[in-house]
């Protein structure tokens, strides 16, 4: 199998040769900004929302966005067909660039870009299926969540406590209330009726948020965002997780107690069937 190749600022090369200065802010200070986006048969999927959101993310931390959407979408076409991959995950990464070593802003420093691909690993069937386990820990971030930063030491942090417990995730709260998982939203279904945490600085505003709203809305399932406490999710008919890597997953335990039925539920299975039908309209 031939060498991954990755794009490094304005350059295609094998990914082992791709090397980025120690003084990149980057690696200094995680001062930088990160986007994930499938491909599905070669095209991306919800890219425009995606490149949105960088853009929203790069302005926040004042990092100039080096591309317009045309020449972003091009460069990740030139990266997928030179690795020549079927189903996807293009990764982009734009920090603030090499400087000496000091936390305000340098002045006069050009962005590091980073565009490198990896083939899809979706949840195996197992997990769609029959549901999957989470625990649940305190959400012990900082206050600006809705930035898709490279400073991800909470978010790891998150990960490895489910990992320790076996689980898929660790489904987080702030003071009583929802936030997020380590790296997927998290939906609640009472009632037949969808929930979310809202869209504010404590969450990560996944690119399947929108998606969501938009598929409950096309199949009538009403959606209301709010503040979630702990014990709805408890006591919720159906908990949901949803990121580009997972898709979306019924959640049947949390905290070794039994969600719901135990089994995934009904709005589950429309979602994902609806999810599934929106990539293959691509």
């Amino acid at each position: 199998m031939s060498e991954t190749v990755v794009f490094l600022n304005g350059e295609l090369l094998p990914l082992s040769e791709a090397r980025v200065p120690v003084l990149d802010r980057g690696f200094i200070f995680g001062d930088g900004i990160y986007e994930v986006i499938p491909l599905y048969n070669g095209k991306p999927f919800r890219g425009a929302q995606h490149l949105a959101r960088l853009q929203r993310s790069l302005a926040s931390i004042g990092i100039p966005n080096p591309y317009s959407e045309t020449e972003w979408l091009a460069l990740i076409d030139r990266v997928v067909k030179a690795n020549g991959l079927g189903d996807q995950m293009v990764y982009m990464q734009v920090t603030r660039g090499v400087a000496k070593r000091t936390h305000a802003f340098p002045t006069e420093v050009t962005p590091t870009v980073l565009i490198m691909t990896n083939p899809m690993a979706l949840p195996p069937a197992a997990s769609v299926e029959q549901g999957v386990a989470c625990v649940t820990m305190e959400d012990r971030r900082w206050l600006n969540c809705q930035i898709k930063s490279t400073s991800l030491l909470g978010n790891v942090l998150a990960a490895q406590v489910a990992a320790e417990a076996g689980v898929t995730e660790a489904i987080q709260f702030r003071d009583g209330n929802l936030t997020e998982a380590s790296s997927s939203n998290v939906w609640l279904v009472k009632n037949g009726r969808v929930y979310a945490p809202p869209k504010d600085n404590l969450i990560l505003e996944g690119i399947r948020y929108g998606l969501m709203e938009e598929l409950c809305a096309a199949m009538d399932i009403p959606f209301e965002a709010r503040r979630i406490t702990r014990d709805e999710v408890f006591s919720a008919d159906e908990v949901l997780l949803s990121s580009a890597s997972k898709e979306l997953l019924p959640v049947v335990t949390i905290d070794g107690k039994t969600i719901g039925a135990g089994k995934p539920g009904p709005v589950f299975q429309r979602l994902f069937a609806a999810y599934q039908a929106a990539k293959s309209a691509l």
